[in-house]
């Protein structure tokens, strides 16, 4: 990880910020659209986004910024804003992941852990190595026609199928605290044309939705096929005719997947994705 020189400080960004923030999300738009997506979505400000972002300038200059909800993640982050935004954070900790590039992201935890102890220490599960991958052109695979935009008519298979997905990747339900909020989520995914589904026997056995929109790249999340339907060749013509619904949003489809889920990798690369980048996520 790179060192610059300097002094560097930190401090919460604010609506003026907005130009040099997004200049720097610019500089990786595939890496940063996750926090690109909330920002063009609210702004900068804590009040309208939900929570603050930690800027670092160095020599006057804004150098990288971290969002700081629940889920913490380094945006343009050298060691030298990993070590500020540690003593920035304190002891208490208000995320419930960390997620970023993977060097950037284990280096932050490690080093919070270091400075605060368990309460930053003590984790759920640590997924180092997440490819990031992207495709920029038309898939490579005929796409499965009958996978198409849900809509609220949709609402209750769809939901199910979501609440599926989330706890066989996560491990726990989505609907665990607060499955009003959940619920809203998905509405809105649904509602804004972003969920994609394959229906049969009046059941979503595949679904997949764009999380995250951010100029010319999107991000697709939530991919899930039925268990029972895995295994037949069904998942590479679904996600190719997502691919090309998502890229009636952005040209650029992008995602990220555990390193250890050969089969989903093989079927996205099969699709036409490919390596550009790799995460670590961190469960709290």
């Amino acid at each position: 990880m790179p060192t610059g020189g300097g002094v560097g400080r930190v401090r919460v960004l604010g609506r003026e910020d907005l130009p040099a923030v997004l200049r720097l999300l610019g500089q990786r738009p595939i890496e940063n659209v996750f926090v690109g997506s909330r920002i063009r979505a609210a702004g900068v400000a804590a009040a309208s986004l939900g929570c603050p972002i930690w800027g670092y300038e160095r020599d006057g200059e804004l150098r990288s910024m971290c969002h700081a909800g629940a889920n913490l993640v380094p945006v343009n982050a050298d060691s030298d804003a990993v070590a500020a935004w540690v003593e920035f954070a304190g002891p208490e900790r208000t995320c419930f992941s960390i997620i970023g590039p993977s060097e950037v992201a284990l280096d932050l935890w490690r080093r919070l852990s270091h400075r605060w102890g368990s309460t930053w220490s003590k984790v759920r599960e640590v997924r180092p190595r997440q490819p990031v991958m992207a495709i920029f052109d038309q898939p490579l695979v005929t796409p499965d026609p009958g996978v198409r935009r849900m809509g609220l008519e949709h609402w209750d298979s769809y939901y199910e199928a979501a609440v599926k997905m989330y706890t066989e990747e996560v491990g726990v339900s989505p609907v665990q605290g607060n499955p009003a909020g959940y619920r809203f989520y998905v509405r809105q995914l649904i509602s804004s044309g972003r969920a994609f589904g394959l229906i049969q026997n009046g059941r979503v056995v595949f679904k997949a939705d764009v999380g995250s929109v951010a100029g010319s790249v999107c991000q697709v999340q939530g991919v899930w096929l039925d268990p029972a339907l895995r295994g037949r060749g069904l998942a590479a013509p679904a996600m190719a005719k997502v691919v090309q619904l998502a890229r009636t949003i952005a040209p650029t489809v992008s995602l990220y997947v555990n390193d250890y889920n050969k089969p989903a990798r093989a079927t996205y690369a099969r699709v036409g994705f490919t390596d550009v980048g790799e995460f670590a996520t961190i469960h709290y």
